[in-house]
C-alpha cells in the first residue's frame, strides 16, 4: 500500500521547510525571486522547478535559498575590502550600493571598463580577492578581468545565463527590482552575521524596501 501524507503532515512539512529558509517563503514569492525567463541554458536546468503556461521558467526556491546561504559563507571568508560587487544593470544599483554601505564591500555600479583589476596605471585600479557580478552577460568585462588575475567569481544567474568561468552560481531573477532588493538584503544580513558584524538574533537596521530601486 502506497503511503500518502495527510494535509496536516503536508502543512507541518511546509512549516519545517519555511523554518529552514533564510526568509519566509511568502517574502520570496512576493519579490518574484524565482521567476525566470522564457529561455534556459543547459547548466541552469538543475535549478529550474517547472515551466509556466506562459513559457516562463520557474526556479526552485529552496535551491535559491541554499545558494544564497552558501554564497554568504563563501564571501565571509574574505574581508570587505577584498570583495568587489559589479552591476551594470540599473535595477541593481541601489541594492549593491546598500550592500556596500552596510558591509564595507567595494561596489562598481554602472558600465565596468576593462582593466580596473588588471591595469595599475588606471586611476580607478583596485586589488581584490573575489568578485560578485549581478549578471554574467552585461558584467562580462569584470569576469574577464577576474580570470586574468586569477580570482574567483560569484554570479547571480537567471535561467538564460551561461555559467562559463563562474565559480559559484546563485540562481535567481537577476533582472527585477524587488528580486534584487530582497536578494541583497538577505546577502547583507547573512554576510554580516557570518563576519560577526551583526548578532545572530538581530535584524538589519534597514528594511528590504531600502534595497529596492524606485
Amino acid at each position: 500500500m502506497q503511503y500518502r501524507p495527510n494535509s496536516v503532515q503536508l502543512e507541518n512539512k511546509k512549516m519545517t521547510d519555511e523554518q529552514q529558509l533564510l526568509v519566509p517563503i511568502d517574502q520570496y514569492l512576493k519579490a518574484g525571486i524565482h521567476i525566470g525567463t522564457k529561455f534556459k541554458t543547459k547548466y541552469m536546468e538543475q535549478f529550474i522547478y517547472k515551466s509556466r503556461p506562459d513559457g516562463l521558467f520557474v526556479l526552485n526556491l529552496q535551491k535559491i535559498d541554499e545558494r544564497i546561504g552558501i554564497a554568504a559563507k563563501f564571501l565571509a571568508q574574505y574581508e570587505p575590502e577584498d570583495i568587489l560587487v559589479v552591476c551594470r544593470r540599473e535595477n541593481g544599483w541601489k541594492p549593491v550600493k546598500m550592500f556596500g554601505k552596510l558591509t564595507g564591500v567595494k561596489v562598481f555600479a554602472g558600465r565596468y571598463p576593462p582593466g580596473i583589476l588588471t591595469n595599475p596605471n588606471l586611476d580607478n585600479f583596485m586589488e581584490v580577492k573575489v568578485i560578485l557580478v549581478v549578471d554574467a552577460w552585461p558584467d562580462r568585462n569584470a569576469i574577464n578581468d577576474a580570470l586574468r588575475v586569477g580570482i574567483p567569481v560569484v554570479a547571480l544567474c537567471d535561467t538564460n545565463n551561461q555559467a562559463n568561468n563562474i565559480d559559484l552560481v546563485i540562481p535567481c531573477n537577476n533582472k527585477g527590482k524587488k528580486s534584487l532588493g530582497l536578494l541583497f538584503y538577505i546577502l547583507t544580513t547573512e554576510y554580516m552575521r557570518e563576519k560577526g558584524m551583526l548578532p545572530r538574533n538581530k535584524e538589519l537596521d534597514v528594511g528590504v524596501e531600502d534595497f529596492v530601486e524606485l
